[in-house]
Parts: C-alpha cells; structure tokens; sequence
C-alpha cells in the first residue's frame, strides 16, 4: 500500500485534534468514509450506544497502526466524516416519544396519543435511513469504501440498501448475539432488533444473509432461519462452542460457512455478538459470544476467500457510565475491532 500522506508518522503520538485512527482528517484522498450515526432511540434494553461513535473516536488515537494480521490500513487514509447534524436532534426527538412505548413493551392497545408518537419514531426511523443512504451513496459515487459506526443496530439499513443496488451478487456477513429478524419488535419498524427482517424483506437484492455468533432469538425467527426459501443461513453460538468442545477443525468451518456468501459482501458487526467480557456496557448483552480470537479467525478467512467487501458496519458499542474524556474499556475493544474490520475490507479491494 502507498502511503496517501509521506509526510505521516504512524509510529508517532496522535495529536489532540488528529483524526480517526490520529490520521489526517483528509476526506478527498483517504480510501475510506466512516459515517458516525450516533442514534439509538428504538434501544430496548441499555441505551447509550449513540454514544458510541465519539468514543471510538477518541480511543482510536490509541490504536498502534500496524498491524500484524492486515498491514498498513492507515496508508490508504480512513477519515471519520462529520456526524450529519439533524441525527442528534432526530435521536433526541425519538427517544421522548419511544421511551414511553418501550416501557409497555410495545402493548400501546387503542391509545391515539402513543399511535401517534410511535408512527412518528417510525418516521424518523425511515429519515435516518434516507440520510445514511445518501452519505454512502456519495461514498460510493467517488469510488470510497463506506464504513457505518452507530448507534444501534438500526443504523446501517441506509447503507446497506445503497450497496445492495449497485452490486451484483450482494449479501451480508452478520456477526451477532441476535438473529435481529423480528418484524416491528415493540412495534417500531426501524428497531434495532429488525434490521435483518428489513434487511431480507425489504431488499430484494440481498441474496444471502449469513449469520454468526446468533444466540439468543424468538421462535418465529428461529422459523424464519429455518424458511426452505433457503435465503438465511445461520451457524449458532451453540454450535461454534459444540465445535471449539470438540476439536473440530474451526478454520475449516469458517470457510465452509463464509463459501455462502455471494461475490459482494457488507460486513455488519454487532458487538455483542462477541463474548460480553469485551464489551459489558453494549445495550443487549449476552452470555457466550466469540472470543477475539475467534472473530479475527473470520476476518482472516473472508480476507482470504475471494468475496470483495464493499461495505461494513460496526454497532453497538457503548462507553456507559465512562466520562466523555475517559476512554471505556468498550471503546477500546470497538476502535481495535474497527482497525481491523476496515483492514480486512482493505485486503479485499
């Protein structure tokens, strides 16, 4: 990789005010356009994801830039990109109206004033949508790798419907504790517990959605996986921890699972589909998980297969009750864990 900047140090202390990574905030050279969509107002358990995006920021300038498993990234230029200002005003708005029906469960019963607040969260829901897709439409239109950083899971429907329309052959590689294939979960449309349900019904040229690190879900959509239309394949955490148990050959099972996915692949990153210990302040934690390890075995085993990566979120990472100038252990994980999904995207191109 040619460096995009010779005049950068990448063993040298970031500056204060560098950018992601302590890169150069440098949108028209760097390779990669990481869109910070700091909403989560459909969270249904822990909020404080929206935070998210600002903390990985901050912990990124602590993140060594080689890297053994993927080289130099850096040299290709990663820029975090403005936050789009109306999202936090969005968030803000939402949260009022949806906190309320969360803590009914959804069950708002013939209540006109809850109908209305929950039609308008779903309003908003479909904007943020509009807004990210416009943003990885203008990524892709100058030839960059979009990166989506939420938020909540939510956040990278836009994103992936803007890939799915220009790439032949398109599908998802979701890492997660959630099958996120509920339909409307508590009744909000745009939750994030179904992003993959709009994902695999609203996008019809999503070919294949391949799911990892799956652990906890709902009977119907344990038989929506299950479906003879074949369009969902699933290896549960069960499974994965059966395998470790027994000493089946792990790599041989990535790259048997990875072999479903079509030419062209979004990666979309839960956190919480890793073991908790990583990540103990994400909304809806988990018990089981991948460990690191494990995930960077998947990395290397898609970097490797012949699938080109056009895409990729991470979601769900929380600093929690971390002051805004301490970086939480969760931040940490997350910047590590986004060095490394865009390094492998990176070998993919």
């Amino acid at each position: 990789m040619t460096p995009v900047n010779t005049t950068f140090d990448p063993d040298a202390a970031a500056p204060a005010d560098a950018g992601l990574f302590g890169l150069p905030a440098d949108p028209e050279n760097a390779v990669v356009h990481v869109v910070p969509v700091p909403f989560d107002a459909t969270t249904s358990y822990r909020k404080g994801t929206a935070r998210g995006p600002e903390a990985i920021l901050r912990a990124s300038l602590q993140v060594d830039l080689f890297d053994v498993m993927t080289g130099t990234p850096w040299s290709k230029g990663i820029c975090m990109l403005d936050p789009n200002a109306k999202i936090a005003k969005l968030n803000a708005k939402a949260t009022k109206k949806a906190d309320r029906i969360i803590e009914l469960g959804g069950r708002i019963g013939k209540n006109k004033e809850l109908a209305k607040d929950l039609a308008l969260v779903n309003a908003i829901g479909a904007e943020v949508n509009a807004i990210v897709r416009e943003q990885v439409d203008r990524i892709l239109d100058a030839g960059k790798l979009p990166c989506v950083v939420g938020g909540d899971h939510s956040t990278p429907f836009g994103g992936i419907q803007a890939c799915s329309e220009r790439f032949p052959n398109f599908g998802i590689l979701h890492f997660d504790a959630h099958a996120d294939l509920r339909e409307a979960y508590e009744g909000f449309e745009w939750s994030h517990a179904s992003i993959m349900h709009n994902v695999v019904t609203k996008l019809p040229k999503v070919s294949k959605l391949v799911q990892v690190g799956i652990r906890d879900l709902g009977e119907r959509e344990h038989a929506l996986i299950a479906s003879p239309k074949g369009k969902i394949h699933t290896l549960f955490d069960v499974d994965w921890g059966r395998a470790k148990a027994d000493g089946t050959n792990l790599r041989h099972m990535v790259r048997k699972t990875i072999q479903q996915l079509p030419d062209h692949v979004w990666v979309s990153f839960d956190v919480d589909g890793l073991d908790p210990t990583l990540c103990p302040n994400t909304g809806t934690p988990v018990p089981g998980g991948l460990s690191w390890h494990d995930a960077m075995l998947w990395l290397e085993e898609l970097s490797r297969s012949s699938r080109r990566v056009v895409g990729l979120d991470l979601n769900e990472v929380s600093p929690g009750d971390a002051p805004d100038d301490v970086d939480s252990w969760d931040a940490i994980v997350g910047a590590r864990l986004l060095y490394r999904l865009i390094g492998t995207a990176l070998l993919t191109r």
